[in-house]
């Protein structure tokens, strides 16, 4: 059984407080988009795990996916299985990718094995294994706050635009992005932000990391406002990047920044 796991972006990023239990509140929203991976499942006679596309980095005990297996078999009789993942979501780029193959790693054995498992029951399973999995299950916008793994669906269409995304060659580690945070109350929450105009959310609708990253990496400040330069009626860094979006009216040619980024049109 084969699934394709897609990735999200974060339009606006606020990071409110810090936890007693080291993680953060937060309120952003999910965005899901059209970078897939591939995610394929049969049954074995060991449990292993293979990749193709792009280089994996870390141990294997630590892949979301064997993670996610470990977690399922605790209340399930499940057989061993084979699983390979063609990674295409680019890494260390705020889209998730991690998080959405685990998500689909989940759905993907409840309909294999007929677990019988609801969406909720499923994503109570994802958040044990990430803030942002849960959003992943069902893949629609939604608005999510405390440390970003409750959520509440939102109507935000963005169909009639066009998303482009830029992959700098950059890397931001999650711990990078938070050391250099700090954490401050809104005046006026995402969640009413969200429903003004897409042409008013420039100066309004902000990512918290960007301040600090943007001084450490300074080619991730210059990718936005390159899209900023072409016409992209709003940009931002996706979660703790180093990815930028850009939300254009009409798909623009940005073969000149192709020549040192990775670029994905009309995602």
């Amino acid at each position: 059984m084969i699934v394709f796991p897609n990735a999200k972006i974060n339009i606006g990023l606020n990071i409110i407080a810090r936890r007693p239990d080291g993680y953060h509140d937060l309120e952003t929203v999910f965005y899901p988009v059209k970078i897939n991976d591939v995610l394929e499942v049969i049954e074995a006679d060991k449990l292993s795990f293979e990749s193709s596309g792009l280089d994996i980095p870390g141990r294997l005990e630590d892949n979301l996916c064997i993670k996610g297996y470990h977690l399922l078999k605790k209340d399930h009789d499940l057989p061993p299985v084979k699983i390979h993942l063609h990674k295409n979501i680019p890494i260390g780029a705020g889209l998730g990718g991690g998080s959405a193959d685990a998500a689909f790693f989940i759905k993907l054995m409840n309909d294999k094995f007929e677990l019988g498992l609801s969406l909720e029951r499923m994503e109570d399973y994802a958040r044990v294994l990430g803030a942002d999995c849960a959003f992943f299950i069902q893949s629609k916008p939604v608005f999510a706050f405390e440390k970003g793994d409750e959520l509440e669906p939102i109507n935000l269409d963005l169909s009639a635009y066009k998303i482009v995304l830029v992959m700098p060659d950059e890397h931001v580690s999650t711990a990078e992005a938070y050391r250099g945070v700090k954490p401050a109350p809104v005046s006026e929450s995402l969640y009413d932000l969200i429903k003004t105009p897409l042409t008013a959310w420039r100066g309004h609708i902000k990512n918290d990391f960007e301040g600090h990253i943007f001084r450490d990496h300074p080619v991730i400040r210059g990718v936005k406002a390159e899209l900023y330069e072409y016409g992209a009626l709003y940009a931002s860094m996706s979660g703790s990047g180093a990815s930028v979006f850009g939300i254009f009216e009409n798909t623009p040619n940005l073969q000149a920044m192709e020549e040192s980024n990775q670029v994905f049109y009309n995602v």
